[in-house]
């Protein structure tokens, strides 16, 4: 576990932006994972999404969501050695993470969606100071996550920022810059500071180009919606053609080769046990 960690942490000290897709349920886990990504990240918004069919606003327990990092981490650690699961939810410390803390007001919500509250700049520096003090694994990073720029302003999530550096935070998350301005004074900012970029497809921050990530200053870039929008694209395309057609016949759709998704699914396993222990002669 602490090797994975310890690479992550290394790999934020070398050139290039690591590329984090989003998760959200298993087979999306199984899938990326199997592609040799440096870190991929588990989105609350997809996770709440997939399991409970719910927007992510603070419906979801928080057992709900350590079950799902712990099973998504577990998931990952079996299948190769993925370098971190980067888990999109307060203070995760399960096999292959690292840990986000949110200064976003209880129920939390998705960093491009409206009505979003923070609290105290001072509450959240405790929640850092008390899990930096907690950390027994010191390749454990803890990402501290401000909401501030929607509501409160720019100003005031630089200063979030700053104040959560100082308080020992190894990775700054300003959540939802609204222009590439906004996005080169923050990475002015915290020059020499691992920076955090959402790319939300059609939400409150530009999606730029890796290269242009890099330019800025970034140093991880999370997709965490991508996956779960053209998922969701393709089966309404499909569930269309079953109102219209009644079949799946000329699916305007390309599909998953059926035989590699039980691949992907470890059905190959199964069948090398099936051969030698329950097959007979």
């Amino acid at each position: 576990m602490n090797s994975f960690r310890a690479e992550f942490k290394k790999r934020l000290g070398q050139p290039g932006l690591v590329v984090a897709p989003g998760v959200f349920e298993m087979v999306s886990l199984r899938l990326a994972d199997r592609m040799n990504f440096e870190a991929l990240y588990m989105t609350g918004y997809g996770t709440v999404a997939s399991l409970m069919g719910l927007p992510d606003a603070g419906l979801a327990t928080y057992t709900d969501m350590v079950g799902r990092v712990t099973a998504m981490a577990g998931m990952a650690l079996r299948q190769r050695q993925v370098v971190a699961v980067v888990a999109c939810q307060d203070g995760r410390r399960e096999a292959g993470c690292q840990g986000q803390l949110e200064d976003q007001e209880f129920p939390k919500k998705c960093g491009h969606t409206p009505g979003r509250r923070v609290i105290p700049l001072e509450d959240m520096v405790k929640k850092i100071e008390v899990a930096v003090n907690s950390r027994t694994d010191p390749n454990f990073q803890i990402i501290a996550r401000t909401d501030a720029r929607t509501t409160l302003g720019l100003d005031e999530a630089l200063r979030r920022g700053e104040a959560y550096a100082k308080a020992g935070a190894d990775i700054l998350f300003i959540e939802s810059p609204e222009s590439v301005d906004e996005m080169q004074k923050i990475c002015q900012t915290f020059r020499g500071t691992p920076l955090v970029a959402n790319m939300v497809e059609k939400g409150r921050t530009p999606v730029l180009s890796k290269e242009d990530l890099e330019k800025l200053g970034y140093k991880i870039a999370i997709f965490p919606v991508t996956a779960l929008l053209a998922s969701v694209q393709a089966m309404t395309k499909v569930y269309e053609q079953f109102k219209t057609t009644g079949s799946s016949v000329d699916q305007a759709v390309e599909l998953y080769d059926f035989g590699d998704l039980s691949k992907l699914m470890g059905f190959e396993d199964v069948w090398e046990f099936e051969k030698k222990f329950v097959e007979t002669k």
